[in-house]
């Protein structure tokens, strides 16, 4: 295991009634950064859990770039987001009442994590993001995400993030069994809009009910 983003803090906010939020923060930014999303959302009865990469980015290159580039820094944020998901079992959240939602870096962790290791979160929000590699990869099989909803939220303007890339991360989720609804902003950059934020709340609600 690595120890790049290991004994990191996470940060925390609301009580677990109805379940659990893993939230993953872009580059550049902090685990208290997104949780200021979870307030926005105005949703106490869900704890939100925020994890805080090193030096504030999961790894070090653009997340299209040879997968080895991205390393020992992407396997290690990787561990992060699973040892808080058995983290969250510990504490009697399983996996059907937990979602993951990640914000541009995060986002990308959040869609590479729900590729990797299906079925550990009951749904996946990724806002500005796409899976991670370079063109031509082949992502792992490693099950079905038969029924779980996935959202990905992105500009068709952003520099980041190729609509390219979101549209072939749908294709990649929906042949794994997911249920992927996919939103591409006309003329939109990097970012998150309000409409976005509706449409998580709601999504939210429906897989986390009380």
């Amino acid at each position: 295991m690595s120890s790049w983003h290991q004994g990191g803090p996470v940060a925390r906010w609301g009580n677990p009634r109805r379940g659990a939020v893993v939230l993953l923060h872009g580059r550049g930014a902090s685990a208290e950064s997104i949780l200021m999303l979870a307030r926005h959302l105005e949703r106490e009865d869900l704890l939100w859990c925020a994890p805080q990469a090193r030096h504030g980015s999961w790894y070090p290159q653009r997340f299209m770039a040879p997968l080895e580039d991205n390393e020992p820094a992407l396997s290690s944020a990787l561990e992060v987001v699973s040892g808080l998901a058995a983290s969250l079992d510990q504490e009697g959240i399983p996996a059907q009442r937990r979602a993951i939602l990640g914000f541009s870096q995060g986002a990308c962790l959040a869609l590479e994590q729900a590729v990797r290791q299906p079925r550990s979160f009951a749904a996946v929000i990724a806002l500005a993001g796409g899976l991670i590699g370079p063109p031509g990869t082949l992502w792992p099989n490693s099950g079905s995400l038969a029924g779980t909803p996935i959202l990905l939220a992105c500009g068709d303007a952003d520099p980041h993030i190729p609509v390219a890339r979101v549209e072939e991360s749908a294709r990649v989720l929906t042949a794994r069994g997911a249920d992927v609804e996919m939103h591409l902003e006309p003329g939109f950059g990097h970012g998150v809009l309000p409409h976005h934020l509706t449409r998580v709340r709601t999504l939210l609600d429906e897989v986390l009910k009380p």
